[in-house]
């Protein structure tokens, strides 16, 4: 989705010249709520790619607890908080798509 916000940044043919002589630079327009949907994908993405990488790291532990309870107890806990973290991740993804789309 990023890729796609900035292809069409990079492909836009809103560009505004900037300088003078034939050294000029265009510099493409972008809309806010362009700008704004990119930065919270993005966010939501390292969010999302942190949250699978807890879950890597607790299954983990977990299979290599060795009847040690409090590790056991640990891991099954950050896979519960990471799941439920990667639910609010979604339900925030989806909630945000459908308010920008609206000002579109």
């Amino acid at each position: 989705m990023i890729d796609l916000v900035l292809f069409k940044i990079l492909a836009s043919t809103d560009q505004v010249p900037v300088g003078s002589g034939d050294g000029k630079v265009n510099i493409p327009k972008i809309d806010s709520i362009d700008l704004l949907a990119g930065v919270l994908n993005g966010v939501y993405i390292a969010a999302g790619v942190f949250a699978v990488v807890i879950i890597i790291l607790a299954g983990f532990t977990f299979a290599t607890g060795s009847y040690d309870a409090t590790k056991i107890t640990k891991a099954k806990n950050a896979i519960l908080y990471s799941v439920v973290g990667l639910i609010a991740i979604i339900a925030a993804f989806a909630l945000t798509q459908f308010i920008l789309d609206r000002f579109k």
